[in-house]
């Protein structure tokens, strides 16, 4: 069997754990059923909420601190941050979940794999 890809390329690149050509996913979050370049039944790894809450705390952070540091540089109007802050939080959760949901699925094939002697 081939070696797996490193996590970081499977995660930002959105491909197979295994092989690393494949995409991952079909849509948007749906992670395939199976590989069509290797094969690997991606079924089995689930991710549940895992990616969600992951990316909640992360851009929350980094959200809460950026809008902290444009109220005490600029002091700007609320409605400019009630412009600003919802499409910074859609566009960030929309580019941090496939990778972040694909990085689990690496983490769970690496982890399954080294169990099972794959």
């Amino acid at each position: 069997m081939a070696e797996a890809v490193p996590l970081w390329r499977a995660a930002l690149l959105c491909r197979c754990p295994r092989c690393g050509k494949a995409p991952v996913f079909v849509g948007l979050l749906t992670v395939r059923d199976r590989c069509p370049q290797c094969g690997l039944d991606l079924r089995q790894h689930d991710t549940g909420d895992g990616p969600a809450a992951l990316v909640i705390l992360v851009l929350g952070a980094i959200v809460l601190g950026l809008a902290v540091w444009v109220e005490a540089a600029f002091a700007p109007p609320l409605w400019v941050h009630a412009l600003i802050w919802p499409v910074a939080i859609l566009g960030g959760a929309i580019a941090l979940m496939r990778p972040m949901k694909a990085a689990l699925v690496a983490q769970q094939y690496s982890h399954r794999a080294s169990e099972m002697g794959l």
